[in-house]
């Protein structure tokens, strides 16, 4: 099966790690850049501290959330936005108060606070940065400065620059994230719904299915009481012999029970394939199924793993084999008499894949794109319901694949169907196949 998505706090969290330590080597970038450039005095060992305390908390929140047994809360992303709110007020009490000119960095929190959390967090935010706000307005530490007063102001709107470049990238960056997000967020649910919709198809169809198989019965058994009597009468008149009307006559009878089995067989399988159990499978026996009784006017070669009876696959088997064959019978069709097509079975840390190869004339690119439409065929009218690789696309998305199609025109088309590595097992030491 698919492997679910993070749990947003997990992405969210994982997003404030990394925000805090671009923070925190900002913040040692300023302080040392100020005291290096400028010449200020600074008060070194008490913002060396308070940027050890915000790593050291960095470290923790990496830890706590390592591995998958444990899912961030999102009251753990407001106690560090809360945190470091806190944190930076210590910073700006100790260079300056209000009239640093990094104060309004405290726009960054409120604003990863507003994409991130609940509204009723987000405003906690900001009561806590306004707070710390006022309180640097009446006590803090006197940015120190042996400057004029225009020197001191000129220094002062440069540092606004800097700051302000500093919060729009920070901004710009977290803003361009959480878009890709939503994008990829909406590529999944659009491929979600895709699956949903093949999945709904197919249970139309196997209903369609049972209701013809029910139909049909009927006439058809009509069809054979009749051949039958008429089968009598003919031998009747020819005297036991065996003259062509006669000939004629069994083989419609032949055909007729042939029809009749294969819509015995739909009515009792409509719809069982969808509910099928997955019963853990030798890849052998799937791909033995899959090739019982194909036409011999193209042969199927098989290459690759799986026939050893040690690699086994998690699938409903009759509802796999039959997707499978689908695809084969396909590649068949558009092979010439006494062409090749090429099975090959592979697996590894990927998963399990099926490749089939043909030598046919290949798809035109404008008509590939529709191949796994229900009911779109590229075959002659009367030879295809072009329900084939519909089925095929639908199994293997219930099963956590995918699949796709490559051809050339004049080389052929080869046709993917990529199972998970979930689907994998291992043989057993004893005993058979275990339905789940």
């Amino acid at each position: 099966m698919p492997l679910l998505p993070a749990h947003p706090n997990r992405i969210n969290f994982g997003w404030l790690i990394r925000l805090r330590w671009s923070m925190i080597a900002g913040q040692l970038a300023a302080i040392l850049g100020v005291r290096a450039v400028l010449g200020l005095t600074l008060p070194l060992p008490a913002l060396f501290s308070i940027v050890g305390l915000e790593s050291a908390l960095n470290v923790l929140a990496t830890i706590a959330v390592a591995g998958e047994r444990r899912e961030p809360r999102e009251w753990w992303l407001a106690v560090v936005m809360a945190f470091d709110i806190v944190m930076f007020t210590g910073l700006l009490y100790l260079t300056g108060g209000p009239s640093n000119p990094f104060s309004f960095l405290y726009l960054v929190q409120i604003a990863l606070a507003t994409l991130t959390l609940r509204p009723a967090w987000t405003w906690a935010l900001v009561a806590l940065a306004l707070l710390g706000s006022a309180v640097l307005f009446l006590w803090h530490r006197p940015f120190p400065t042996d400057v004029s007063h225009a020197a001191y102001m000129n220094m002062h709107l440069r540092g606004m620059w800097v700051a302000f470049g500093v919060a729009a990238g920070f901004i710009v960056y977290f803003l361009l994230r959480v878009r890709r997000a939503l994008e990829a967020r909406e590529a999944e649910l659009g491929a979600a719904r895709g699956r949903s919709a093949r999945q709904e198809r197919l249970a139309s169809l196997a209903a369609l299915a049972a209701g013809a198989a029910h139909e049909l019965s009927t006439p058809l058994a009509t069809i054979a009481v009749v051949m039958k009597e008429l089968e009598h009468v003919v031998a009747r008149v020819a005297c036991g012999g065996e003259d062509d009307t006669l000939k004629d006559i069994r083989l419609v009878r032949e055909q007729v029970d042939r029809c009749r089995t294969i819509l015995e067989r739909m009515s009792s399988e409509a719809g069982t394939s969808v509910g099928e159990v997955f019963v853990a499978t030798p890849v052998a026996n799937v791909v033995a199924t899959a090739l019982a009784d194909l036409p011999p006017r193209v042969c199927v070669v098989t290459e690759g793993g799986g026939d050893d009876g040690v690699t086994r696959v998690r699938v409903p088997p009759r509802a796999f084999s039959q997707a499978l064959r689908g695809i084969i019978k396909n590649a068949q069709d558009a092979s010439s008499d006494g062409g090749t097509v090429v099975l090959r079975v592979s697996s590894g840390p990927w998963g399990l894949r099926f490749e089939v190869r043909d030598t046919g004339t290949g798809i035109p690119p404008g008509v590939l794109d529709r191949v796994g439409e229900p009911f779109f065929s590229t075959k002659p009218t009367g030879h295809g319901m072009g329900l084939g690789v519909f089925l095929a696309r639908a199994m293997v998305e219930r099963l956590g694949g995918y699949m796709h199609l490559d051809s050339t025109l004049g080389s052929g088309t080869t046709a993917v169907l990529q199972l998970p590595v979930s689907a994998i097992e291992t043989a057993p030491e004893r005993g058979d196949a275990v339905e789940s």
